[in-house]
């Protein structure tokens, strides 16, 4: 217990041969770094230019991407990669930045290097994406598409009815609209 109480006392005294402002202003000067760096690198590898930066996406998934409704629309609006790949909330956006890595890995060690080989691995990129999607009840598309705000827009009756049933029967977006930016026919998938 002696031993426990010195060594604490040991972080609380002051430096002998550097000052508290010293220490507080590099302490402080290194935090600030940090946060900058991190929010930098999290904004860098978000951003369509550097999900596309590998050759297989650019080759297999932006064109698929460019002809959906989520890149060119009558409204103007555009959705990017991070939009619907990447959460917005802290923790669920580490864990997706983590997950992210697999496919980094992938690219880099040979796996999926070639728009063949990514083609060949697109269904089961997909599968765990949409599963991520689907366990959190389309969290992603949410924060752009609300229900209540859909069933007051001009659909067709047969959405607006199953924009409903959507709401009652425990359904989410991704369940019927899996291949809304990622056609299924064209058999390779976006998911990065």
């Amino acid at each position: 217990m002696s031993r426990l109480r010195d060594w604490l006392g040991a972080l609380l005294r002051p430096s002998p041969t550097v000052s508290v402002l010293s220490l507080l202003v590099v302490g402080g000067v290194l935090g600030v770094g940090g946060v900058i760096a991190f929010e930098f690198s999290m904004h860098a590898t978000s951003t369509d230019e550097f999900c596309v930066s590998c050759h297989e996406l650019e080759v297999n998934t932006l064109p698929q991407f460019q002809r959906s409704s989520h890149f060119s629309n009558a409204g103007g609006v555009s959705a990017t990669c991070s939009d619907c790949h990447i959460p917005k909330e802290f923790v669920p956006k580490m864990i997706r930045k983590i997950e992210a890595a697999r496919e980094v890995y992938g690219h880099f060690t040979g796996i999926i290097d070639t728009p063949e080989k990514y083609a060949a691995h697109a269904p089961a990129m997909k599968a765990r994406e949409i599963a991520r999607i689907k366990a959190n009840d389309s969290q992603e598309c949410r924060n752009c598409h609300t229900a209540d705000r859909m069933l007051l827009a001009a659909q067709t009756a047969k959405a607006r009815e199953y924009h409903q049933a959507m709401q009652t029967n425990e359904k989410t977006c991704i369940d019927c609209h899996a291949g809304i930016a990622h056609p299924e026919n064209s058999g390779v998938a976006g998911i990065h």
